[in-house]
């Protein structure tokens, strides 16, 4: 993070009082993104696996994919909202728990997921150590991250009027500047974003012996590209960036 970042409220807390943004906006099939691309995603990398951590397991729908396969689940969430809603929901075991401090023994799953929350993350050390020291050697980690490319502070879409014809184009922000963004996600709901260029993340795997097996940059799905006219134009920018690493023996 760049030392002008700012500090402002604990992320943790905006979540809890935006956790209905979530729950009502992505799970239980609201979500085209997640119906169609991430969670068929996350069922074939977690086919197999017997013991998983959902961290950041939100209201428990990935969880809930991987008790449906077969694995043993535990979620954590710092919001108690969540939890609450991943308990009553089912599919595992739920605590509140932060990822920088998992409340388990080493080498305790086989199997790790992360769906879209280290970019929410701000002790991204700490939290990527302790998925690689619960995890068992031999053991996968399963990151789903919307793609740093996307997140850049400041880059979107810019429709230059002044070209003729006019052309709509990505514009990218400082990608090699870590920072930290609240963004208004909708009307009243604030959101922290931590911008880190995909480097920073593979890097700080391998120094805690979470080795690259896998790297998918998928194109966004036709539910989500059919939500507006003008989304067509983002077909071929990724909105999610996938990484499946092994930990080393």
């Amino acid at each position: 993070m760049s030392n002008d970042a700012p500090s402002g409220p604990p992320a943790d807390n905006l979540w809890e009082t935006h956790a209905e943004w979530w729950i009502d906006g992505f799970t239980a099939g609201a979500d085209p993104e997640y119906e169609e691309q991430i969670l068929p995603m996350a069922a074939r990398e977690l086919a197999g696996a017997q013991r998983v951590l959902d961290v950041g397991c939100g209201d428990g729908q990935v969880s809930r994919l991987a008790a449906k396969l077969g694995a043993k689940v535990v979620g954590i969430d710092p919001t108690w909202n969540c939890v609450s809603v991943a308990s009553q929901r089912g599919g595992g075991v739920f605590a509140r728990a932060g990822a920088a401090q998992l409340p388990f023994a080493d080498a305790t799953f086989d199997a790790v997921v992360a769906c879209l929350v280290f970019e929410h993350i701000r002790d991204v050390d700490s939290a990527i150590a302790e998925v690689a020291r619960v995890l068992e050697p031999g053991g996968r980690f399963c990151f789903f991250l919307n793609h740093p490319l996307l997140q850049t502070p400041n880059s979107g879409w810019i429709d230059d009027q002044f070209l003729d014809p006019p052309e709509q184009y990505w514009r990218i922000g400082p990608y090699l500047v870590e920072d930290e963004t609240i963004e208004e996600v909708e009307k009243d709901v604030f959101i922290p974003f931590i911008h880190r260029p995909l480097s920073r993340y593979i890097n700080t795997l391998a120094d805690h012996g979470l080795m690259l097996e896998r790297m998918e940059e998928p194109a966004p799905p036709p539910g989500f590209l059919a939500k507006a006219e003008e989304y067509a134009a983002a077909s071929t920018i990724p909105r999610l960036l996938y990484l499946r690493t092994r930990r080393t023996a």
